[in-house]
C-alpha cells in the first residue's frame, strides 16, 4: 500500500518553496508531507500531495525536474518511544530506513513518510507488526 512522493531539486534562494507552494495551490494541489534539506546551492525538497499524478503534470508543465517514488505512510504511537514501533520491526529485519518526516494536519494521528531501501520487505514487517499503514486514503485526510 505505498504512496506516491514526489522530490523536486530547486535553486535555495528566497521564493523557490513559494512558487512550488503558489503553482500547486492554485491548480488546487494540497501539500499533505513535506521535507526540504538544503545544501549551499540546491534545496531537496519531498512532497506528497492530495493528488500527485495531477501534481507531477503540473510540476512539470511549469518546469520543474520532478523524481518520483514510492513511499510508506506509517501511523506511529503518540507516545514516548512511539517511533520505535516503527523503526525496531525494521531494523530487526536489516531495513534501511533513508528518511522520514511528518504529515501535517492529520488531526489525532501522527502520520510519518517513511522511504525504506525495500519497500515490499518493509511493508510486509510493519503489517506483521500491527504498525497500521496508510495508502491512498492519506490523500483525503
Amino acid at each position: 500500500m505505498p504512496i506516491k512522493q514526489i522530490s523536486i531539486s530547486l535553486e535555495n534562494v528566497p521564493g523557490k518553496l513559494s512558487e512550488v507552494s503558489e503553482i500547486l495551490g492554485k491548480n488546487g494541489i494540497n501539500i499533505i508531507a513535506i521535507s526540504v534539506v538544503d545544501a549551499a546551492d540546491i534545496s531537496s525538497i519531498r512532497i506528497v500531495a492530495n493528488d500527485p499524478d495531477k501534481a507531477m503534470e503540473i510540476l512539470k508543465s511549469n518546469h520543474y525536474i520532478i523524481h518520483p517514488a514510492d513511499v510508506l505512510a506509517a501511523e506511529a504511537p503518540h507516545h514516548p518511544g512511539g517511533l520505535n514501533a516503527i523503526l525496531k520491526p525494521l531494523k530487526e529485519k536489516n531495513i534501511n530506513v533513508s528518511y522520514l518526516y511528518p504529515c501535517l494536519g492529520t488531526k489525532d494521528k501522527t502520520v510519518l513518510i517513511v522511504g525504506v531501501d525495500n519497500l515490499e520487505e518493509a511493508e510486509e514487517v510493519l503489517k506483521q507488526n500491527w504498525v497500521k499503514l496508510i495508502g491512498e486514503e492519506l490523500y483525503n485526510l
